[in-house]
């Protein structure tokens, strides 16, 4: 359980690829941690820190019985699976139904501009190879829609990405 900072879970393809699945914020809990834990199992992703992290780790045995004699603790993880599963069905359509450059759209009008990532942090963020973002990040500055510095995309025409991620 996340008491402060940031973590992203990542699913890494056998070619090296990464996947976003969700970010845990402070106040959450992972539900793969919690999934493994309810179902005895392994499940191999990974979580990368964004920030400085402070945590509560509890072991398989006292999460049974949290979860057995607390209900609000069960409702609370229960509560957690329903919005990751919300998430992660979004996440499969985007990636079954939308092209990546509207998806690339989306992303970066849900960040703060000026944003600060690489090229291949997007494309992590995508499940995408960072060839692949930076010809699309390159097509929107020149439609002016972004502008792009050394590790930083300053949207310059948040009006137009929004178009055009409703095509």
């Amino acid at each position: 359980m996340l008491l402060s900072g940031s973590i992203r879970v990542i699913k890494a393809s056998s070619s090296g690829r990464e996947l976003q699945l969700y970010r845990v914020s402070a106040g959450e809990s992972c539900i793969l941690s919690s999934s493994c834990l309810l179902g005895h199992s392994r499940y191999l992703a990974r979580g990368i820190v964004e920030s400085d992290v402070e945590m509560v780790i509890l072991s398989p045995a006292t999460f049974r019985i949290l979860m057995t004699e607390l209900p609000a603790f069960r409702d609370y993880i229960f509560g957690l699976f329903s919005e990751r599963i919300t998430d992660l069905m979004e996440l499969v359509s985007a990636v079954a139904f939308q092209k990546l450059d509207r998806r690339l759209a989306t992303l970066l009008l849900n960040k703060n501009s000026p944003i600060t990532s690489t090229h291949q942090a997007l494309a992590d963020e995508l499940g995408s190879a960072r060839e692949i973002v930076s010809r699309l990040l390159k097509g929107f500055a020149e439609q002016g829609w972004v502008k792009l510095g050394r590790e930083q995309i300053l949207i310059t025409n948040a009006d137009a990405l929004k178009k055009f991620t409703a095509l």
